[in-house]
């Protein structure tokens, strides 16, 4: 079998294990690409219009909804300390379940406007909830609220404070730490937080921090953990860290978006000052700079939108309100739309549906395709970062202040 059917095989295998259906376990749902299997999702709604429930979350925090098996869990930073929290919802009525301090730091480095100290999405596999505040701390909670185990031992300066979300990979929580210097990523055992390994980030950047996502992938037999940071994306062996191969972006930093993989190829997205969209293929050893980028582009590349591809296309929503789909294989432009004032979430796809949502909480819904169809624009009227949530039948969104669930099903 040759790597693009196997990579692809792997993507369709993961897409659809029975175990993971109708649950949103990790910052953009089960493959981690914003990839819903839900039926039944709506398409218009307001702020009084097909909303199930509204709740009022305490402290401030722009980690994504996740939600299993009928439970929401989700981080919030509360008070000046701050407490940094996990909270558990009743999926069905909003009710909460558990609240509980996963770290008290007793103080924190000031944090850019659009972040807060409780950014990074929870994961949740099995009987375990895994918390990330980034500098702060990371920790294992069970689906009673109780801390297992917490690891505060990885200290890094932030810039803009902290963001970028975890993976699970075989035995190992891995995460990004691209402070000011010194970069490096890390990953901790599962069973009891120790530190497995620490690897310095690979970069010659000017600006080293970034808070970026990272993402597991399958090449000829082997995984790979995508990770990008300031200057370039590596992939890293999960057994103990040692880059497979690199592809060097310039002076790419303060990078965000969570990489997609499909057709043999690794999409993402560079970064500040001037983000550009790559394509790479992933079956290369050492830098591969020149030899494995497909294609790139410039036009309306996203800064912090993680990208989502459907099929043939990849779409983006950029930092200035403008909706992108691009011919994934090619990266031409198939159509380009102004959709709103600014995005910071990632849009999701469900249902022959693209779901954007703006900043000022309005999600705007377009048909997929290389033709460009607006279906609805739903204003909700409270500010959102945080990305869409897929499951039981509804929409999750974070705002400001509430956690919302969009659809009476």
């Amino acid at each position: 079998m040759n790597p693009r059917t196997l990579a692809t095989a792997y993507i369709v295998l993961l897409f659809t294990l029975p175990s993971r259906a109708g649950n949103w376990p990790e910052f953009r749902g089960p493959t981690g690409q914003g990839l819903s299997t839900e039926r039944g999702l709506p398409v218009k709604w307001s702020a009084t219009d097909n909303v199930a429930w509204k709740k009022e979350i305490p402290g401030k925090g722009w980690s994504s909804p996740v939600i299993v098996d009928g439970r929401v869990y989700l981080t919030t930073s509360v008070g000046e300390g701050p407490s940094l929290r996990a909270l558990c919802l009743d999926a069905k009525s909003g009710a909460t379940v558990w609240d509980s301090e996963v770290v008290n730091v007793g103080s924190a480095p000031r944090h850019h406007a659009k972040n807060t100290q409780a950014s990074p999405t929870p994961i949740v596999e099995g009987q375990r909830v895994y918390v990330h505040f980034g500098h702060m701390g990371t920790a294992c909670l069970d689906l009673a609220g109780k801390v297992l185990w917490r690891n505060t031992s990885l200290p890094y300066p932030p810039v803009h404070g902290n963001g970028g979300s975890p993976a699970l990979v075989d035995d190992v929580l891995v995460f990004s730490c691209d402070g000011a210097n010194d970069p490096f990523i890390a990953a901790l055992a599962k069973s009891d937080g120790a530190v497995r390994w620490k690897v310095p980030r690979s970069t010659t950047a000017g600006k080293r921090f970034s808070f970026s996502t990272p993402l597991v992938i399958t090449i000829n037999g082997r995984k790979q953990i995508i990770t990008p940071g300031s200057g370039g994306v590596s992939a890293l062996d999960p057994k103990g860290g040692s880059e497979i191969w690199r592809v060097r972006y310039g002076e790419g930093y303060s990078v965000v978006p969570r990489p997609v993989f499909g057709h043999g190829l690794v999409f993402l997205s560079s970064g500040f000052d001037r983000a550009n969209v790559l394509a790479i293929r992933p079956d290369g050893k050492g830098d591969v700079t020149d030899t494995h980028v497909a294609w790139s582009v410039s036009r309306s590349a996203p800064k912090t939108p993680s990208l989502l591809l459907v099929g043939d296309e990849l779409y983006a929503a950029s930092d200035d309100g403008f909706g992108t789909c691009l011919d994934a294989k090619t990266g031409r432009v198939l159509w380009n739309e102004r959709l709103g004032r600014a995005f910071s979430a990632s849009p999701l796809h469900a249902e022959g549906r693209v779901y954007f949502l703006g900043e000022d909480g309005t999600g705007v819904v377009v048909k997929a395709g290389t033709a460009f169809e607006k279906l609805a624009e739903n204003p909700l009227g409270e500010r959102t970062l945080a990305s869409y949530a897929a499951a039981d039948g509804a929409l999750f969104i974070r705002g400001e202040q509430h956690l919302f669930r969009i659809g009476l099903k």
